[in-house]
């Protein structure tokens, strides 16, 4: 430690900034040479390495003013330009990418000398990334339509622009019920929906039947398993991977819960975070049972999920809303009359409809019962709303699935009912 304390601290600054400059300009390097060829390269290696250092050097003597790293960033530029033009005169390729790397390498000493360490390689991995990775963003932008930008942009409006604004005051006295809550709660659900349809658009546009199901799960267990049941019929030698699919949908029901339970009540999490990661564990283990039950071959494309719908239509927003204020004034009312027998009552027959609204309501705490209630209102609710799936699944598929069906949703309805009762 003390050798190195010992070293002048420009001397490491010196060989940090030749350092990054020469990865820079050997990364620039390879790029031409594999896809253009050496003759059409603006410098070499070397070139980026001077850049860096004359960067570095010019900001070092007027570190103050830095008038002089100024004068040669316009130097730079000017002979950037002159290349440039040049390459388009004679190559007609417009691509200007080098340039821009030109000059960030020029940036690279002032950088070091002003900035911390982690930031300056933080803007160096990213250079060394994104230049490296040209064909994979190409082929990866051929996937988007317009559509795609549309609904990327309603999802930063509702999550960056519209919360924010939102008031956190009561709409009615006595009941926590804000405009900024019942937003957050539709830009959580928003954001977990969006996420499962961007991972099967573009991570997985050709995943199996099984894959359909857990990335569905994320979304809707009960959508995807009316969905797969269906399908099932149409390829009844596939039976064993669209009832596992199921059961894997019903499984992610379990992290999607649990993920919702972190964000909106961390101490909660904190009790039954266990809970929810054996039934997830659980459920899983008996969809890869119905899965290899007689059955070897799992890797079958699917379809029944290649929809390109818009997770983020607002009217799905709406109806998400409206159903949020409502178990919001249902559930405040039912407490005040009937107390926790009746909010028991209640979450059993919010199963047999989409549960979310209704447990973010709980999770929230607004009602100000324990932690105990909440519990076991959330475990009733998700044992009607597996009850409900197990019997859309049944009536959708063959006899062959039903079978399979039945017995995975009968085992994890029985360990649900044994966590209830012991939590």
């Amino acid at each position: 430690m003390e050798l190195i304390g010992s070293i002048p601290k420009n001397l490491i600054n010196f060989a940090l900034v030749t350092l990054f400059s020469l990865l820079i300009g050997l990364s620039q390097r390879q790029i031409h040479n594999l896809t253009h060829g050496p003759d059409r390269t603006f410098g070499t290696d070397r070139t980026f390495t001077f850049i860096g250092i004359l960067g570095f050097i010019l900001f070092l003597l007027d570190r103050d003013r830095a008038l002089l790293f100024i004068g040669g960033g316009l130097l730079l530029t000017v002979i950037l330009a002159i290349s440039y033009y040049h390459h388009i005169r004679e190559f007609k390729d417009y691509g200007a990418t080098t340039i821009f790397v030109a000059v960030i390498t020029y940036c690279l000493g002032p950088l070091i000398l002003t900035q911390p360490l982690w930031l300056v390689l933080l803007i160096e991995v990213t250079v060394l990334i994104f230049t490296e990775l040209k064909e994979t963003f190409t082929s990866f932008s051929r996937k988007f339509d317009r559509y795609e930008f549309i609904t990327l942009a309603k999802f930063l409006i509702i999550a960056g622009v519209v919360l924010p604004v939102l008031p956190d005051d009561p709409i009615v006295k006595g009941l926590s019920l804000t405009p900024y809550r019942i937003w957050l709660a539709v830009v959580v659900i928003s954001s977990i929906s969006y996420f499962s349809y961007l991972l099967k658009k573009f991570v997985f546009p050709n995943g199996s039947i099984v894959l359909s199901g857990i990335l569905g799960g994320l979304y809707s267990s009960t959508a995807t398993t009316i969905i797969l049941a269906r399908k099932s019929r149409q390829e009844v030698q596939h039976i064993n991977q669209y009832m596992a699919a199921i059961l894997f949908a019903t499984s992610m029901m379990y992290l999607r819960i649990l993920i919702l339970i972190l964000i909106f009540s961390a101490p909660l999490f904190e009790r039954v975070w266990l809970v929810f990661s054996l039934l997830f564990v659980f459920s899983a283990l008996t969809g890869v049972g119905v899965l290899f039950f007689r059955n070897r071959q799992v890797s079958s494309h699917d379809e029944a999920l290649q929809s390109d719908t818009n997770p983020l239509e607002f009217k799905v927003a709406l109806i998400f809303t409206a159903l949020y204020i409502a178990f919001t004034f249902i559930t405040w009312e039912v407490l005040s009359r009937f107390g926790t027998p009746g909010l028991n009552i209640l979450s059993l027959i919010v199963g047999l409809t989409d549960i979310d609204p209704f447990l973010i309501n709980l999770f929230q705490g607004k009602y100000g019962v324990s932690a105990d209630v909440i519990v076991l209102a959330t475990l009733q609710a998700i044992i009607s709303n597996n009850a409900l799936k197990m019997i859309y699944g049944s009536v959708f598929t063959i006899k062959t699935g039903r079978i399979y069906l039945v017995s995975g949703f009968l085992l994890i309805i029985a360990v649900t009912i044994i966590m209830a009762l012991i939590v």
